[in-house]
């Protein structure tokens, strides 16, 4: 008997789709609006109210350039993951989609680097506004303990209580249902980008082209190095496609929802960097973990600077809500494939949602925040996120030539131009992070694979058995 194992299986877009109408099912109840209110809920955040500052370190006023490079691989990207999207509307994002275009190793790759992605995003927003939170108290005569407010190592610090005590509150809203945290969503997203609009119209009368005259004062390096670090401004925007299987009608809304939540924030982003900074010099910027509220405090707006502390605040609790969503339905999702223990897939009967795997996500990612830095989750987010939009864009190229029957409700534009322009485009600004990020990305990924090859590999893939006859000199035929 000849025993063959196939690390690069695939599965057959027919049979994922049919895993989402099982008894592991997911409920769809979102609207179209709602998903583009989800998209726009996931991406502003710690990116422009908390890195805005570090972009500006790189870039000086060049700022908004970073931001528009940054958006438009993004777009570059969007369009790969609509046509995934489009055409299987289903949990799961990238993870799926590889699973569905290059086979099973390659999936749990993405699914490794997906958990990297969203665990550690949430970590990072979680921080920022742990920041914010304790700027806007101490602005109104609070001031909490430094031992309370900082991980270890930094100022004395022991636990960032106020990150840990908000990823449990999000995870505790995620399980009463999907519905519920769209509506909470939706009042918060408008809140933050009236509070922008509000800003950028506080900027008007203060913007000084003076502080423009050396646009690049890093050049081109600087510019593409504050893309590769405020990219982070752009992650979780793929939430939306992992909302597919709870969505209504995905296969239409999907792709419209997606370039729509791009667009939106695109424009929002470019419009406040250039404000940001074109009323202070952008030197006084770099270092601050609240910049656009410390910009307006510099002109002279103090109670406009304590509306974006709030705006920041409302900004950043719809991200984290969104990334802990993100991130248990890609765990939801690999356990349904048995890629992770399948208890984890199981649906609660009264709230009709994944409650074991949300509650894992949500301890994980609070002990994270509550003893982690900023700047090291960050860089390690935007390599995550990088590395998950190539694969996606590779895989789009190779079922279209691999499964040019299955049916795509929405393809690519100019293929194969936008594919091949989003891998060239992620893997230079993943060459512009620091060395340090590239190490631990490497190491993460080994760890993956020791993982996989150890424990999933063999509960996983079943022994596929040779058909041919297997003879050997004098012997009658033996079947294999």
């Amino acid at each position: 008997m000849v025993v063959q194992h196939s690390l690069f299986r695939t599965k057959p877009v027919e049979e994922l789709i049919a895993a989402s109408e099982g008894s592991k099912a997911l409920k769809r109840v979102l609207k179209p609006y709602e998903l583009v209110l989800l998209g726009v809920g996931a991406v502003i955040g710690t990116g422009i109210f908390v890195l805005s500052g570090v972009g500006a370190g790189y870039a000086g006023p060049a700022l908004p350039v970073s931001f528009i490079i940054a958006g438009l691989v993004c777009v570059l990207a969007a369009f790969c993951y609509a046509e995934f999207a489009a055409m299987v509307p289903v949990t799961g994002s990238a993870y799926t989609y590889c699973y569905a275009s290059l086979g099973e190793i390659w999936a749990w790759t993405i699914g490794w680097d997906l958990i990297l992605e969203y665990a550690v995003a949430v970590s990072a927003v979680a921080i920022g506004w742990s920041g914010y939170v304790a700027n806007l108290l101490t602005a109104v005569g609070i001031t909490l303990p430094a031992y309370l407010i900082n991980p270890p190592g930094i100022d004395g610090g022991i636990v960032n209580l106020p990150a840990v005590i908000i990823i449990l509150l999000m995870t505790a809203l995620l399980i009463t249902g999907m519905k519920e945290s769209a509506r909470v969503t939706a009042i918060i997203v408008a809140i933050k980008v009236a509070i922008l609009l509000l800003f950028v119209y506080l900027c008007l009368g203060h913007f000084d082209l003076a502080n423009w005259n050396n646009f690049m004062p890093n050049g081109w390096e600087g510019v593409f190095g504050g893309a590769a670090v405020i990219f982070f401004a752009f992650v979780g925007f793929d939430t939306v496609v992992i909302a597919a299987e709870e969505t209504e009608n995905p296969k239409r809304t999907l792709p419209r929802a997606l370039i729509a939540t791009l667009i939106i924030c695109m424009i929002l982003y470019v419009v406040v960097a250039a404000m940001l900074t074109g009323i202070i010099p952008f030197a006084s910027l770099t270092g601050q973990s609240a910049p656009i509220a410390f910009a307006l405090n510099q002109i002279g707006i103090p109670w406009g600077a304590a509306l974006v502390s709030v705006g920041a605040i409302c900004g950043m609790t719809t991200v984290l809500l969104m990334n802990i969503y993100g991130q248990s339905r890609i765990f939801f999702a690999m356990s349904r494939d048995r890629l992770l223990p399948s208890a984890l897939s199981d649906i609660h009967p009264v709230f009709q949602t994944p409650v074991k795997v949300t509650l894992l996500v949500g301890i994980v990612t609070a002990v994270l925040a509550g003893f982690s830095p900023l700047r090291l989750v960050a860089e390690l987010v935007n390599i995550g996120a990088l590395f998950a939009f190539m694969l996606v864009a590779v895989g789009v190229l190779i079922l279209r030539y691999k499964s040019p029957e299955i049916e795509r409700p929405f393809k690519v534009p100019l293929f194969p131009l936008i594919p091949i322009l989003c891998i060239a485009a992620t893997i230079f600004l993943m060459a512009n992070l620091q060395p340090a990020t590239h190490i631990q990305f490497v190491i993460w990924v080994a760890i993956g694979f020791i993982v996989y090859f150890i424990w999933n590999y063999r509960r996983t893939c079943p022994p596929v058995l040779a058909t041919e006859p297997r003879t050997v000199a004098g012997d009658p035929e033996v079947p294999g």
